[in-house]
């Protein structure tokens, strides 16, 4: 038998999600509560690793996102000139091995969509506008009270409710979430036709500015800044301010930047993160995904490392009689090194940049490439 046999997930992004549809095909009582009153209530695009698409091959849905999404294999460097010239074409790594795409983007809903219809088939009991409000536990359990005055008890609460995790919070567990000193325009759109994987722009009045192609027609479009604060901007002016900093940008962007012109589909963000020393769990409650760890996107690895907490979780979950101590440690020696890895290396990548400083890009990204090719 499991470890578990009933679980509450707290939050259905990528690391809840899937860890419901892990659980419940084996026949755990998985109960899944999300704060938003919709499956797609938020979210723009989403760039996928290799390794990310491995683990959603695993969840059985791999085929329906490839039909979604824009898989590509290779990474564009180009200059910030008045022809946007393309400096480089560079192979990326398959680390999902050679039979999936190096990287592949979609639209963030569409992938909540189709993990929550896999849970939903799994026999999770999915409920929207709901989150936790108080745990109490003991040796056997977790009593745990519901914003709607409800109540349950379960083996096993999963805190997966993102980057200002309540479950943290109600665990008692101070962790300092920091901003990294960049911000990021985001823009949600159609994908003109010389738009076909991501390219990279480097210079010019931003950090980066990029876009990545989410399907066959649509793409998330981006600059990056100086975090600054634009909380005071309507949407009208969030738009221009998004179009005149990526006026400096040429060759594909002009396709690009011609069409953002819905203020509805812009959103500004400060990068921010953070790494839960471990252990991630308290008792019969843990932290995973954002709410344990939480990187810049500057190596597009945040959901795959929700992707692999949830398997590695659930694994273990799986496979053990008891939730005792050594479930924990193995958690921990398989978990926390991993993800420490990659945030650190997201945030070195944007420190660089930050600092002006010339670092060893490549060599960087190769090593946390051979680490993520490497199944969790």
């Amino acid at each position: 038998m499991p470890a578990v046999n009933t679980v509450l997930v707290v939050g259905s992004g990528l690391a809840g999600t899937a860890t419901a549809i892990h659980l419940a095909d084996r026949g755990v009582a998985v109960d899944l509560i999300e704060i938003e009153p919709d499956v797609a209530a938020v979210g723009s695009g989403i760039t996928l690793q290799g390794n990310a698409l491995r683990e959603l091959r695993t969840l059985g849905v791999w085929e329906r996102v490839r039909e979604k999404g824009h898989g590509f294999d290779s990474l564009g460097l180009r200059a910030p000139d008045p022809d946007g010239t393309l400096l480089a074409e560079i192979p990326d790594a398959r680390t999902g091995g050679a039979d999936l795409p190096a990287t592949l983007g979609m639209p963030r809903p569409d992938l909540a969509r189709i993990l929550h219809d896999r849970a939903a088939a799994a026999g999770v009991k999915i409920r929207f506008g709901l989150t936790a409000t108080a745990l109490r536990q003991d040796g056997d359990g977790v009593d745990v009270g519901f914003s709607d005055g409800s109540a349950g008890r379960y083996d096993l609460v999963v805190g997966a409710d993102g980057i200002r995790s309540a479950v943290r919070r109600m665990l008692g567990i101070e962790l300092e979430t920091r901003p990294t000193g960049m911000g990021i325009w985001r823009a949600f759109g159609p994908r003109p036709a010389s738009v076909t994987r991501t390219d990279l722009f480097y210079g010019g009045p931003c950090y980066i500015a990029g876009y990545c192609p989410t399907g066959e027609d649509s793409l998330y479009a981006y600059v990056v800044e100086d975090a600054q604060d634009r909380s005071a901007l309507t949407p009208e002016q969030r738009l221009a301010t998004m179009r005149e900093l990526a006026s400096a940008y040429h060759g594909p962007w002009d396709d690009v930047r011609a069409t953002l012109t819905d203020p509805s589909r812009v959103h500004y963000t400060w990068f921010e993160t953070h790494v839960l020393p471990a252990p991630w769990n308290r008792g019969r409650v843990v932290l995973i995904g954002d709410a344990a760890h939480s990187c810049p996107p500057t190596l597009a690895q945040g959901g795959a490392q929700a992707l692999e907490d949830a398997a590695v979780l659930a694994e273990l979950l799986l496979a053990a009689d008891t939730l005792d101590a050594d479930l924990w440690t193995a958690f921990t020696e398989r978990r926390v090194a991993r993800a420490t890895a990659v945030v650190e290396a997201s945030v070195q990548l944007g420190q660089w940049l930050l600092d002006h400083e010339q670092g060893d890009v490549p060599g960087l990204m190769g090593r946390i490439a051979a680490l993520v090719t490497e199944p969790a």
